[in-house]
């Protein structure tokens, strides 16, 4: 490796996030995470905080969560938007923070549509869209809460670079750097002029944010945005012009927004303290085109003294992280990351602060909001304690409950719903075109639509539901909310379904908490009776007299006919995640199917049973449609871990011990272990993607054990035969019956279902 450039605390922390299921360490960070109140009543949480002048009533703030899609066309915040925010607000959180707002519109192309439409919301000195913010605001304040907007130069480099083809033009960035989607494209430097001019709409849009009764403006700094592009030497190679000075531009804006809003109007600014490029990738610095470019980023102490000159300009608060796009998880940290990731850089900064005495203009210290992981209050509660940061922040756990700062408060804690950490409906949706939902809150995002409380059913009905997973339970205590009497016939004597499998592995706590506590919440619902151990068949349904009937009974596994498949041992996944002991004593084991389950279960093999892992997929992605965050966690510590992944391969043969393969070798096979490079969406094509070639080699690969993680497919079968039996006057069918998939679409089956039935 060539003058690579890292920090100690940086790579330890960035290699302990793959191994930290080794480690004996629940409920505390750095390990795995549970809704515990050992530390109740939490009176530093809930104690209040000086920011400027600004009194917020607790520590706890609601993440940044990207409102795209929750504006009109204009940028106007909408009935969703406002909505969405009011929840959080009523639910007790102290400080609210939008989504990234682009101030940049006609400099940097991506951050607007064919047509100057936007998709995101807007308030850059455009009257149109004021009384939108007006409302939000006043709303917010009439909750007992705080909102701050969240203003950001642009995307640069990480936005779509459909506007190539849209608008014709090139995407920016602080210099000649590859587009993060496509890196064949490259992203022009924007000149002194275009950067001065931005600098200018920072001051407007704070100006304009004052006017309309926002609290606060927010910098979005962080994880290679433009600021960031500007603001940190992996990125900004510039040789002429005055921004060569790498921490100029965000001093320059934060000047510019006190000279519009005065000394009292507060600035919170989001920064990595390292992007982490070199300790995440090490020698593919060198070797990589795409990552090439981008060594000797800011180190910590690089990042804390440009912090400390922040302070100097104007800002009153951070928060910290790590990491950027080209290494996703870590911004954003999937299920699989250890709780508290980020508490560490979070106590850097605020030590670094302490030592030194810095002081806001205001004269009040400079309070350093912690991000990552923080589901769980005792964990948050014990950090404030012991001085790690100032603030906690708090994300997908508020999409998941709106009212967990209330249920905190009260002590409530076994009653707030678990984030599963999955990513899918919060980072993935708007990802690819949609808006901020959540996988197990199904209001979350519709809060304009549907009400909070369901209203009573018209005629209450004896519903039987046969199957008692994640789709059954979710249904069952909707509907018996609505006032229907609900019997769950459950074949096992287990509530949970395939989710029980799902929740096995350590980096999987977060489904072992929603799990638990969907069986909890099942179990106590008034309303809604189980029956373990029973056949759901025809005859059987008839003789309940049911005045509806609901198949949530799950899918069914592929079991492909492969010449030889019989003289292995196999084993189905989720059969090997129920049942360890079925592993034995195999030391090498074959994966057969890079899905999610499939590369969960390798990981969970690898590092918390020491086996060594080959996984053979056929497609070239694997993950492929999984969230880019955790797709690159799981590849990345596979990698890292010794872990063989073979793409672009299908199963010719068995024989006792071993698989034939054929593999496509072409140079337009992908790079198996990218994670650099994130998948694109099947509806976006790469007319500079390189095509595969008709090159094969066939593979032999040997394994003590083969797992068998195909996939599963929809399993219609009793849906079908109970819809000809005539079992019940409604009968419908549900979850992975219906169409195999995620928590997602299991839970929002359930809830729409149970809201008219």
């Amino acid at each position: 490796m060539k003058d690579l450039k890292t920090d100690a605390l940086v790579e330890r922390l960035v290699n302990s996030y793959g191994n930290w299921v080794q480690k004996d360490c629940e409920n505390t960070e750095g390990g795995t995470g549970r809704y515990t109140k050992e530390l109740w009543p939490y009176d530093t949480m809930f104690s209040p905080i000086q920011v400027n002048r600004l009194t917020i009533k607790n520590r706890l703030v609601m993440a940044p969560m990207g409102n795209c899609q929750m504006a009109e066309e204009t940028g106007r915040p909408n009935d969703k938007m406002r909505e969405y925010f009011f929840a959080r607000a009523e639910g007790g959180v102290g400080l609210l923070t939008t989504g990234l707002i682009p101030i940049s519109h006609h400099i940097d192309s991506s951050v607007t549509e064919k047509g100057n439409f936007s998709y995101f919301p807007r308030i850059d000195n455009t009257r149109t869209n004021f009384m939108g913010w007006r409302d939000l605001a006043q709303g917010v304040h009439a909750r007992n809460s705080r909102i701050f907007i969240q203003l950001t130069a642009g995307l640069g480099r990480v936005g779509n670079p459909q506007c190539l083809m849209t608008k014709y033009a090139l995407p920016v960035s602080a210099s000649w750097n590859p587009n993060f989607y496509i890196p064949s494209i490259p992203c022009r430097p924007l000149t002194d002029l275009e950067l001065d001019q931005i600098v200018r709409n920072f001051g407007q849009g704070a100006a304009d944010a004052k006017t309309m009764g926002i609290d606060g403006v927010y910098l979005h700094g962080h994880e290679g945005y433009l600021i960031d592009q500007l603001t940190n030497t992996a990125f900004n190679h510039r040789k002429l012009g005055k921004y060569t000075d790498w921490q100029l531009f965000g001093i320059n804006i934060v000047k510019e927004m006190r000279k519009r809003t005065g000394p009292w109007f507060p600035i919170m600014y989001r920064i990595d303290l390292s992007c982490a490029l070199e300790e995440t990738y090490g020698e593919r610095m060198d070797t990589v085109s795409s990552l090439k470019g981008f060594k000797n980023g800011r180190s910590i102490y690089e990042t804390l003294d440009y912090m400390e000159n922040l302070v100097k300009a104007g800002v009153d608060m951070f928060d910290v992280d790590l990491g950027c796009y080209d290494n996703w998880w870590l911004p954003h940290p999937p299920a699989y990351m250890p709780a508290g990731c980020f508490l560490d850089v979070a106590k850097v900064a605020k030590e670094y602060f302490k030592e030194r005495g810095v002081k806001s203009n205001a004269g009040f210290e400079v309070p350093i909001v912690a991000v990552g992981k923080l589901n769980y209050p005792d964990m948050d509660e014990k950090a404030l304690r012991d001085g790690k940061c100032d603030m906690i922040m708090l994300g997908r756990p508020v999409l998941a409950d709106p009212d967990w700062c209330k249920k905190a408060y009260a002590g409530d804690v076994d009653q707030i719903r678990p984030c599963i950490g999955c990513q899918e409906a919060c980072v993935n949706e708007f990802v690819e075109g949609g808006h901020p939902q959540c996988a197990v809150n199904p209001r979350t995002g519709h809060e304009d639509v549907l009400p909070k409380q369901s209203a009573p059913a018209v005629t209450a009905k004896k519903i039987g539901v046969v199957g008692g997973g994640p789709a059954g339970m979710n249904f069952a205590i909707y509907a018996a909310q609505r006032g229907h009497t609900v019997e769950i016939l459950e074949k096992t004597n287990e509530l949970g379904g395939i989710a029980n499998a799902a929740a096995v592995p350590k980096n999987k706590y977060d489904m072992h908490n929603y799990v638990e506590w969907l069986k909890r919440q099942t179990l106590e619902q008034k309303g809604v009776a189980v029956k373990f151990g029973v056949e759901a068949t025809p005859e059987y349904l008839k003789a309940q007299n049911y005045d509806a009937v609901i198949y949530a009974v799950g899918a069914k596994r592929i079991n492909p006919r492969i010449p030889g498949i019989d003289t292995v041992n196999m084993v189905e996944a989720t059969e090997l995640l129920r049942s360890p002991e079925k592993l034995g004593s195999a030391k090498k084991v074959v994966v057969l199917g890079g899905g999610a389950v499939g590369m969960e279960t390798a990981y969970w093999l690898s590092y918390e049973h020491g086996c060594k892992i080959t996984v053979i997929d056929m497609l070239g992605n694997f993950m492929d449609g999984a969230c880019t965050a955790n797709r690159g966690h799981i590849i990345h510590y596979l990698e890292d871990n010794g872990a063989k992944l073979v793409n672009c391969a299908t199963i010719k043969s068995f024989e006792p011990g071993k698989v034939l393969v054929s593999r496509n070798i072409s140079k337009g096979a992908p790079d198996v272990y990218c994670t650099w490079t994130p998948v694109l969406p099947k509806n976006v094509v790469n007319p500079l993607a390189p095509k595969m070639g008709p090159e094969t080699v066939v593979e032999e690969h040997h394994a003590e054990l083969f797992v068998n993680a195909l996939g599963r497919r929809a399993d219609e079968g009793q849906y079908l035969e109970g819809v000809k039996q005539h079992v019940a006057k409604e009968i419908y069918n549900i979850g992975d019956s219906f169409q195999a998939g995620l928590v997602w679409g299991a839970t929002k089956a359930a809830y729409n279902l149970a809201q008219y039935i």
